[in-house]
């Protein structure tokens, strides 16, 4: 058995095939991915890994587990999921995997082909566990793949954990204990047990307040944006393929970033954290309805028009602007099922919270256009035209000037 101390569950003991499995250079790798992509340019302590992440998973699937009375095979193979279920992540963990999906055809929870072959196969065989199991639970399937992807997960309880504590925002504590004690089973859907709706709900109100924050914290789009261009760079100068790419971890990726002349400078900017700013950063309400689908639907090569023509209109060079549509809002915990009066009930029809924060993940989707400080003001005029926006205070001129005084807005996402 290995004994060891996380900041999150204090001390977590793995045994058994997790332990064998923690000394698999896939999972070893994930030491080498961040959690939060490149959030630590908002939040510099937020350096916790995947590797970190696994551990908790695992912590949380064990003692859910025993709160289910799920034991021998399964929870064996629970185990096993719990702490494999990101090897499949690509660097800087989500911030480039769709990039990359365009061209693998596969998300990161698309993990088979890394367990049915090499080190990690080895392990699952010596341990009778099924590598077509557990690839099944991580993607969510069966009664037992509802505790690693679904709506009640450990996976989101521990990052939703683990992320406001390295972050330091207190927006993601939620009640773990409870969660965990109120799990059950009924009819193969796991639910929350009598007289835990609040319990359910903190969970959305945690994930809610922590999108603007931290998650979609416009420092944290804009470098995910300088990412992905960067990234771009290095498959179209052929030096890198996408299936390569996806197998590196962050240190790797900033290298062969650096080393492809197309890609050095963005990667160099962000190594010095001397970001793009903010030309446009629009609400749903000035975008519209049918511009932000018709946004969201359109492929890689007609936003890089739409970019070229903004840089056109504005005077500078085409790759110095990066336009960022962000997904539509999503609240997949709102149909969480909790026991209400002996029924099974969605929390979607129980709640009145949930339509609020619905509601207010809308009013919190921005639409993003970004450039070197110097270019702000003509680039955000460009851009409005181009996209046919009419903003009310939605375009901004962003300035690093140090003689700019100090807000309380300033200290409400983050340290920088």
């Amino acid at each position: 058995m290995t004994t060891i101390k996380d900041s999150v569950h204090d001390h977590i003991e793995v045994q058994g095939v997790g332990a064998a499995l923690l000394e698999t250079p896939s999972v070893q790798r994930l030491r080498r991915v961040n959690q939060l992509g490149t959030a630590s340019l908002v939040y510099p302590s937020a350096n916790h890994t995947r590797f970190e992440h696994s551990l908790g998973v695992h912590e949380l699937a064990t003692r859910a587990l025993e709160q289910l009375e799920v034991r021998g095979d399964d929870a064996r193979t629970v185990r096993a999921a719990a702490l494999l279920h990101d090897i499949g992540h690509t660097p800087f963990s989500h911030s480039i995997e769709e990039l990359l999906y365009r061209h693998t055809n596969r998300y990161h929870d698309d993990m088979s082909h890394l367990i049915e072959e090499g080190p990690v196969a080895a392990v699952l065989d010596a341990h009778d566990v099924d590598p077509d199991r557990v690839a099944a639970l991580i993607a969510g399937r069966g009664r037992l793949g509802q505790l690693l992807a679904g709506e009640l997960d450990v996976d989101r309880m521990d990052y939703l954990l683990r992320d406001a504590h390295h972050t330091g925002v207190p927006y993601g504590t939620i009640d773990i204990e409870r969660l965990l004690r109120a799990l059950q089973f009924v009819d193969g859907d796991l639910v929350l047990g009598e007289g835990n709706v609040q319990t359910a709900e903190s969970l959305l109100v945690a994930r809610a307040l922590m999108n603007p924050t931290v998650y979609n914290h416009h420092v944290t789009r804009i470098s995910k944006a300088m990412l992905q261009r960067a990234t771009v760079r290095l498959l179209e100068s052929g030096a890198a393929d996408a299936a390569s790419v996806a197998r590196m971890d962050d240190p790797a990726l900033r290298v062969a970033l650096r080393d492809v002349e197309a890609a050095a400078p963005l990667a160099e900017r962000l190594a010095d954290r001397r970001l793009y700013k903010r030309a446009i950063w629009a609400e749903y309400g000035d975008v519209g309805r049918d511009r932000a689908n018709a946004l969201l639907e359109a492929d890689p090569e007609a936003i890089r028009d739409t970019e070229a023509n903004i840089a056109q209109a504005a005077g500078i060079g085409a790759d110095m602007v990066l336009l960022d549509v962000q997904g539509p809002p999503a609240m997949r915990e709102s149909t969480t099922k909790v026991t209400v009066n002996g029924e099974i009930r969605e929390l979607t029809d129980q709640s009145t919270l949930v339509s609020a924060l619905e509601r207010a993940q809308l009013e919190q989707w921005r639409l993003g256009v970004y450039c070197p400080s110097a270019h702000t003001e003509s680039v955000g005029q460009a851009a409005e035209r181009e996209l046919g926006l009419e903003i009310e205070g939605g375009r901004i001129a962003e300035t690093d000037s140090p003689g700019r005084y100090t807000s309380l807005a300033d200290f409400e996402g983050g340290t920088e």
